[in-house]
């Protein structure tokens, strides 16, 4: 009779150790604040398709073609004292990519990531990454991070505080990565939503996905977040992401990064 109560109390600490289910990936820890706010550099104005300076339409025509164009709430807008539609129309504030040199090495996430080999080369002699502020983190086993981040300015990018505050449209953060086998996390991504102070954390988001490792190798993983209903006070985005590196004979193998946006629309 012992015997048998021994055995089943044997198999239940086995069974409270067994974990139920897979496991999910641990996230990233949160940091408590964002990394000092790099200062977001002045927008450039988006060209509007086929208009020319002297073909700017009238401040009536502006607003008809932008409220079809984003489709508001209640079909209409309330602009604030001094903001224009005509101005709205050149600026493209809503359902554009606000990051600058969102594709800087200039690959494309529909064919595989290019075969590449290691090189010695800094990665800003490898593309255009005009706005990137660029930092490296040293890790064990010879690998090591590649931190790019940009801080938006919201209103500087033609958005109004009242906008933000009382509509608060969707904003959405997306990037791809590179499957590089590299670890089995190689990409992280951080994104904070900030006050006017640029300090003040209103909204943030943090992951660190995990590949399976099958497939085929070099394929763009995607990564993306919503920001919906984050409160009013929202002036700043500030965008960071990781990629690891590993230092072998002949020079550093790189995890690519690509198509990385940052973008508001409101809800559909």
């Amino acid at each position: 009779m012992e015997e048998v109560q021994d055995r089943r109390r044997l198999r239940g600490r086995m069974e409270a150790q067994e974990p139920e289910g897979p496991q999910e990936p641990l996230s990233p820890p949160s940091p408590t604040s964002p990394p000092p706010p790099p200062m977001p550099l002045s927008p450039v104005a988006p060209e509007s398709p086929g208009l020319s300076p002297p073909e700017q339409p009238s401040e009536a025509y502006a607003r008809q073609l932008l409220l079809e164009e984003w489709g508001p709430p209640g079909g209409s807008l309330e602009l604030p004292p001094g903001l224009t539609w005509k101005f709205l129309f050149l600026r493209r504030p809503l359902y554009r990519n606000l990051l600058r040199s969102p594709n800087p090495e200039g690959i494309n996430i529909y064919e595989p990531a290019p075969t590449t080999g290691p090189t010695q080369q800094p990665l800003e002699t490898l593309g255009n990454f005009q706005g990137w502020h660029i930092r490296t983190e040293k890790l064990q086993h010879n690998c090591s991070w590649t931190v790019k981040q940009q801080c938006v300015d919201l209103l500087a990018e033609g958005l109004w505080e009242e906008l933000l505050d009382d509509e608060q449209p969707d904003i959405t953060v997306m990037d791809w990565f590179e499957d590089s086998r590299l670890d089995t996390c190689v990409y992280e991504l951080h994104v904070w939503l900030l006050a006017a102070d640029r300090h003040t954390t209103i909204a943030q988001h943090h992951v660190a996905p995990r590949t399976s490792g099958k497939g085929r190798p070099s394929c763009w993983v995607q990564v993306s977040h919503v920001f919906r209903q984050y409160g009013p006070g929202v002036r700043f985005v500030h965008f960071l992401h990781k990629a690891k590196n590993r230092l072998e004979p002949g020079g550093l193998r790189r995890t690519r990064v690509t198509d990385s946006s940052v973008s508001v629309q409101f809800r559909e």
